[in-house]
């Protein structure tokens, strides 16, 4: 924040602090086409890959997320490499490039109607894609643009690909089983163009989709590369039963889109069990489900339902309350451990879990018998595409949460005030901090100093946050504030990070001869750093003689 900002004294009111997001919405294009890839030279077999490989492209290695679609298509002459011997992934297809790999998936098809005479008239006779164009348009995958133009040279959009696709094996959707709604599958399904949106929706019940690297962002409108193009062939081609499905321990796996195919991740294998109803639920209610569906790797120690049954009385739908999502986001937290350590990885002693506090892991070979502190791994190494289960018996509690304390309501005729408690913003702390004058120059608010901070919580909402700047007048600010719930701010490594907005209001004091009061107002952000710290960032105004204006900024420990 640059010193040279100056605030006018008469209108300085608050100064908000936020995040604000700008989405893009691409130009809609209105005839389905997609991907590209070399030219192959042979049709494909209708048969299951090879399972020795016996084309070799140099830049796509064995752990690149589109190995598997992109081996099998070579092995099977469906695509093709460049001279050089590369593959080039990353790079986009064109529309002529995604005719001609749909004439070689898909050129025996039968034809649905006839080009005329002459044909697009961009495409000459001689063009080295005329065929394949012309066999795509009467296959009914693609079709051309206004005019009569095809535009060969054009790259295609993923959602030209995704509806050329449906159109041409004459996918429709579904009324039963799967989900019709793509906001189920999407975050950005609103990016979808109208003439896409059926289309979009029969290849995804039907598992012709594949998001890489979120599964849940589409990108309609980003041109098709040629590893996605590859992805989305294999799976039309599996779909019509001519190559077998990519197997579901495999990481490229966990970007397949469907409503009918079980994901093969941590949350969606839980879900699938029936035994791990209770943790799945919970997942969603502490809003972990989406963090623990990303490639990780983790583990996780799954309490059943039976665990969670044994708990004391009223314990569970304490927990799932508004008041309580801090400590049942706590509990799952010390579940899960970095990295997928599976039975035979363990070592007896303490292992850190994702609440920055360790469980005791207990062996005992001859039994072959595995305890995370009191509980025993009754169903062990349960395989995810993003990690391992470990299935236990009784749920892991952390030191730090009084579960009797969950069970006892506050009663009608108290108040629920408790001084120094963790709000829906996370916990109190007390720290210091730096603060930068942005505007005025009647108090220390105004310049740069040293302050102490600190965060009492009162309520679930609210919190009192007397904080003092030291400079030649020692200033006292004394804000009640409005606590808000957490956002997801973004992810470092494997921790990831949220930010609790606050704002309020409250007086400020000058320390001088005369001890002068002013209205204070706040506005500021917490972001917690694990169990122990919170960084904290606010704007705080005092009306005094004149209108001082600072930035603070803080590191609190948490109590």
């Amino acid at each position: 924040m640059s010193s040279s900002f100056r605030w006018s004294s008469a209108r300085v009111a608050l100064l908000v602090l936020g995040m604000t997001a700008a989405i893009i919405t691409p130009i809609l294009i209105s005839t389905p086409a997609s991907s590209q890839t070399p030219v192959p030279s042979a049709t494909p077999t209708p048969a299951t890959p090879s399972p020795t490989s016996t084309v070799n492209l140099s830049d796509v290695s064995s752990d690149y997320w589109a190995h598997p679609f992109i081996q099998a298509l070579a092995d099977n002459n469906v695509i093709a490499g460049f001279p050089d011997g590369t593959f080039r992934p990353n790079q986009p297809v064109t529309r002529a490039e995604f005719a001609a790999l749909i004439q070689k998936a898909f050129g025996s098809q039968n034809r649905v109607r006839q080009l005329t005479a002459g044909g697009f008239s961009d495409v000459p006779a001689g063009y080295w894609a005329a065929s394949a164009i012309q066999s795509a348009y009467e296959t009914g995958f693609l079709a051309g643009y206004p005019g009569n133009v095809f535009l060969p040279n054009q790259q295609i959009p993923r959602v030209q690909g995704i509806v050329a696709l449906a159109s041409g094996l004459g996918l429709t959707t579904s009324s039963t089983g799967a989900s019709s709604d793509l906001n189920t599958y999407y975050n950005d399904a609103s990016s979808i163009p109208n003439y896409a949106v059926n289309g979009v929706t029969a290849a995804t019940q039907s598992n012709i989709v594949v998001n890489y690297p979120d599964i849940k962002q589409l990108n309609p409108q980003q041109p098709l590369t040629r590893a996605e193009a590859a992805a989305l062939l294999y799976q039309a081609l599996a779909k019509q039963g001519r190559i077998q499905p990519i197997a579901s321990n495999l990481p490229a796996s966990q970007y397949i889109v469907g409503g009918t195919q079980t994901g093969s991740d941590i949350v969606s294998l839980a879900a699938s069990s029936r035994s791990l109803t209770t943790l799945t639920s919970l997942l969603k209610t502490a809003g972990l489900a989406d963090i623990l569906q990303q490639p990780g790797p983790y583990t996780v120690f799954a309490p059943t339902d039976e665990a969670f049954a044994a708990l004391p009385a009223a314990t569970l739908q304490q927990l799932q309350q508004p008041e309580n999502r801090e400590a049942l986001i706590k509990i799952l937290r010390y579940h899960v451990v970095p990295g997928a350590v599976t039975t035979s990885q363990f070592s007896a002693g303490e292992l850190k879990t994702y609440e920055d506090r360790p469980v005791n892991i207990k062996i005992d070979r001859a039994n072959n018998q595995v305890e995370v502190n009191n509980a025993r791994v009754i169903q062990a190494d349960i395989k995810a595409s993003n990690g391992v289960i470990h299935a236990i018996n009784q749920v892991l509690i952390p030191p730090d949460i009084n579960i009797s304390k969950l069970n006892q309501p506050p009663t009608a005729n108290t108040p629920n005030v408790e001084p120094g408690r963790s709000t829906r913003g996370g916990r109190s702390y007390i720290g210091v901090a730096g603060n930068i004058g942005l505007s005025g120059g009647d108090t220390a608010l105004s310049d740069g100093n040293f302050a102490a901070i600190s965060k009492i919580g009162l309520t679930r909402n609210i919190s009192v946050r007397p904080a003092v700047i030291f400079g030649d007048d020692t200033l006292f600010l004394v804000p009640l504030t409005l606590d808000f719930s957490p956002k997801v701010a973004g992810s470092v490594g494997e921790r990831t990070y949220t930010i609790s907005p606050y704002i309020g209001a409250g007086v400020a004091i000058e320390a001088n001869l005369d001890t002068d009061f002013g209205l204070l107002l706040t506005g500021g952000v917490d972001v917690p750093l694990g169990s122990r710290f919170t960084l904290t960032g606010a704007v705080n105004a005092a009306f005094m003689d004149e209108t001082d204006v600072g930035l603070l900024f803080g590191l609190g420990y948490n109590f």
